[in-house]
């Protein structure tokens, strides 16, 4: 089983509730084919996605989502539910659709790369994001 933990997100429940969250993350992994671990989705301002971009891309300004993978596609001793995928960090001010920024940050931790991939992750996710 997926295990997705949903942090600071309470005063968007109403926009994308956490089951929604977890559906999402679950068909974003699951086209991986990865059905076991833990990620977590954290919601955060703006300044703090900000320190965080420029920490980890070298990048100055807010962005919409971040991925922080942590095990990759390593083979993990122990059960698959050990797996630890990562951390997706999604600020909603900088944000047009959330229910895309989930879906694109853990296809992310999945491995893909929309940067590198020729289209293949943008197609996935509009897929995804399609159903």
């Amino acid at each position: 089983m997926l295990e997705v933990e949903v942090i600071g997100g309470e005063r968007l429940v109403t926009k994308l509730p956490p089951p929604e969250i977890e559906r999402l993350a679950g068909l974003a992994a699951g086209s991986a084919g990865i059905e076991h671990g833990h990620l977590a989705v954290t919601f955060v301002d703006a300044q703090r996605i900000a320190e965080l971009n420029r920490e980890h891309r070298g990048k100055d300004g807010p962005t919409d989502v971040l991925s922080f993978p942590v095990d990759e596609l390593e083979d993990i001793p122990g059960p698959p539910e050990s797996r630890e995928l990562g951390d997706v960090v999604i600020c909603p001010e900088h944000t047009v659709d959330l229910r895309e920024a989930v879906v694109h940050g853990v296809l992310h931790l999945t491995g893909m790369d929309h940067e590198t991939d020729h289209g293949e992750m943008l197609a996935v996710q509009a897929e995804i994001l399609s159903w």
